[in-house]
């Protein structure tokens, strides 16, 4: 049976390894609350197993424990800021904050930030725009990585590329977190620890061929993962790709043309308040109409029933919260160690 663990303790427990690392409290209490939100929604790779990682980068100085942002263009309903590296989850949540009075004055409001830290699980952050009444869309793409490569090649220029929306209804709102990449750096990292493949091809070594074999990312040329679509429809990974390059590192004027400044991230943030167009009724009576249409969808031979992007995670949440959370097992021993190592005891 696995372990579970009361989530307020484990948010209790990455504050104080956060401030005792040396990070302003207030943007501990953020970071934690993120990145458990991360594993209470079922996203294990980018919870609470970037607690000890991100605590290396204190250490190190690669990620700025206190400040803020630098304001470098603001026209109302767009912004830029220079996120000087602070702590990328601190981050997105002031913009949320910063977006909201300017989405419900203009309809829509954007803010795109540069040089971020790691902006950790994309879905943990659009309930906050849900349970408002108003649409959310994140991406976000990281300048010092290139894993993935463009259909058709075998070099990495990408990185996967995560985009997410959250859309409200009258009930589980809609939480769409892709990526322009097959699978992700976390997970295939993970694999390749544990010696284990993915069953499929989503990867190339480094001389293009097909590979299941999450090694190859960490050889000598490296290897690629595949753009969503795989070898035949790779095409649509590559697209969304260049889209979310376009809105993060173009519109920041910052990105894989400039000097890499270590693991962080471009993000574009952008809310929309349904009010300003046919109103938050009308948009809950499409997005309603939706949900159910698919739900109720007939199910192919075999699968489940059909489930809106959103439903697993909520649901899991819930009972989370209530029976304790299921860390992944690689997770606890590494919380362990870093606590330690600052005098902060795991919760038993």
């Amino acid at each position: 049976m696995s372990t579970r663990h009361c989530a307020e303790s484990l948010q209790r427990f990455a504050e104080r390894l956060l401030s005792a690392a040396g990070m302003n409290a207030e943007m501990a209490q953020v970071v934690a609350e993120v990145l458990v939100e991360g594993d209470l929604l079922g996203h294990d790779t980018h919870g609470l197993a970037l607690l000890a990682p991100y605590v290396r980068e204190i250490r190190a100085g690669t990620m700025t424990a206190s400040g803020a942002p630098d304001v470098l263009s603001d026209r109302g309903a767009a912004l830029l800021w220079d996120g000087r590296r602070l702590p990328g989850p601190w981050l997105v949540r002031r913009g949320l904050e910063t977006l909201e009075p300017r989405a419900r004055q203009y309809g829509t409001a954007t803010l795109v930030i540069r040089r971020s830290h790691h902006i950790a699980c994309l879905a943990a952050y659009l309930s906050w725009a849900t349970e408002r009444g108003l649409m959310a869309v994140l991406a976000s793409s990281d300048p010092a990585g290139a894993s993935v490569a463009p259909h058709g090649g075998t070099r990495g220029v990408f990185t996967p590329n995560p985009i997410a929306a959250g859309i409200p209804t009258s009930d589980t709102p809609f939480m769409v977190d892709i990526s322009a990449s097959i699978v992700t750096n976390g997970l295939t990292a993970r694999m390749d620890a544990a010696g284990t493949s993915y069953g499929h091809d989503c990867l190339l070594d480094a001389q293009g061929r097909p590979s299941r074999d999450p090694a190859v990312l960490s050889q000598d040329p490296p290897g690629t993962i595949l753009p969503l679509g795989g070898l035949e429809s790779g095409h649509k990974g590559y697209g969304l790709a260049l889209l979310v390059e376009a809105l993060t590192g173009g519109l920041a004027a910052h990105g894989r043309a400039d000097p890499p400044d270590g693991w962080g991230a471009t993000v574009f943030l952008s809310l929309y308040d349904p009010e300003a167009f046919g109103g938050l009724a009308g948009f809950t009576r499409q997005t309603d109409w939706l949900g159910d249409a698919c739900r109720q969808n007939p199910p192919r031979p075999g699968a489940g029933p059909v489930r809106m992007p959103g439903d697993r995670g909520v649901a899991r949440k819930r009972e989370q919260l209530r029976e304790g959370l299921v860390l992944h097992p690689a997770i606890v021993p590494q919380l362990e160690a870093c606590g330690r190592e600052y005098g902060v005891s795991f919760p038993g």
